[in-house]
């Protein structure tokens, strides 16, 4: 026989825990804390303090990347946003990525959830420009027809 029996071979040691197997996953847990852990958990902080500052009239980005004004705070979940003139959204308040400006609180009213007289004024206003829009594609209509 050419191969002989492989014995097992005692260990130099008496045989118990060994510190210099800790030290090297003691300082790799220390290093993956401060490059990793420490910072994730530093900008998770900021976005939720960001989250509970939002207001009536700043301006924000989703995490869509749709990007538009705060109109009305509902409750502490949701928010109505205006991406365009007369065009709103209800956005999650956890969707919010950035705030673009930011507005200064009011000095009458800290909680701007219950402001309803902007929408109030707003609504007419819309309305008359599409009764004017309409006008405007009636009178369209008739010089079309006119010129035939």
């Amino acid at each position: 026989m050419l191969i002989s029996p492989a014995y097992a071979q005692g260990t130099g040691g008496t045989g118990g825990f060994d510190i210099g197997f800790l030290l090297p996953m003691v300082l790799i847990f220390g290093v993956f804390y401060m490059l990793l852990i420490r910072p994730q958990q530093k900008k998770a902080k900021q976005h939720r303090e960001l989250l509970e500052s939002l207001r009536r009239g700043d301006r924000i980005i989703t995490n869509g990347g749709i990007i538009g004004l705060i109109t009305k705070v509902l409750d502490a979940n949701e928010l109505i946003v205006e991406i365009a003139e007369g065009v709103r959204v209800r956005v999650a308040r956890s969707m919010v990525s950035t705030v673009i400006a930011k507005t200064e609180p009011s000095r009458d009213d800290d909680d701007d959830d219950d402001d309803d007289d902007d929408d109030k004024e707003e609504r007419p206003r819309s309305r008359k420009r599409r009764r004017r829009r309409r006008e405007t594609r009636d009178d369209d209509d008739d010089q079309s027809d006119d010129d035939r």
